[in-house]
């Protein structure tokens, strides 16, 4: 029923446009023409070209921001595999390894040893000094972080880590 009411609202709009073009001279008409065309081309351009082009630009620069980080994760991977593949380390020498690393922190470091966990408390270590500590605790000892509770400070770092010492052998 709708449709029926459409159709003849649509067809008198048609014929009144009809007599509006006719009623135009042929310079009017030419301008009318171009004016469409130009239109056409624009939205053509803002819809369908640009996008495509903008997009064109910025492949190179994704592509090489996502194959370095495609490096950065094999270089992860890798160095997992390797860690997993060397073999444990004794306990006497994973503990000595763990007191050698925390002696390095200074004085703002405590390290306490409980069965399989280590746990080392901060007050005011630097994030470079904790990084190298987690470098050598992970490559030395073999330790694993489970837990980290750190606030970072003026001074530094302040908190706990606690490590599993998992893959130890007495």
């Amino acid at each position: 029923m709708m449709s029926a009411n459409k159709t003849p609202q649509w067809q008198a709009l048609k014929a009144q446009a009809k007599l509006q073009w006719d009623s135009l001279g042929e310079r009017e008409r030419l301008a009318l023409q171009l004016v469409a065309w130009v239109l056409g081309a624009l939205l053509i351009w803002l819809i369908a070209v640009k996008p495509g082009m903008r997009t064109l630009r910025q492949a190179p620069e994704q592509l090489a921001t996502l194959e370095a980080q495609l490096q950065d994760m094999q270089a992860l991977a890798q160095e997992v595999r390797e860690l997993r593949a060397t073999p444990a380390v004794p306990a006497a020498l994973a503990i000595q390894a763990l007191q050698a690393a925390s002696e390095h922190l200074g004085p703002g470091a405590q390290l306490s040893l409980s069965g399989d966990r280590a746990i080392l408390n901060l007050n005011g270590v630097s994030a470079p000094a904790l990084q190298a500590w987690l470098g050598e605790v992970r490559s030395a000892a073999r330790a694993k972080p489970l837990e980290a509770k750190l606030q970072r400070g003026p001074q530094g770092y302040s908190g706990s880590i606690v490590l599993g010492l998992n893959g130890v052998n007495p």
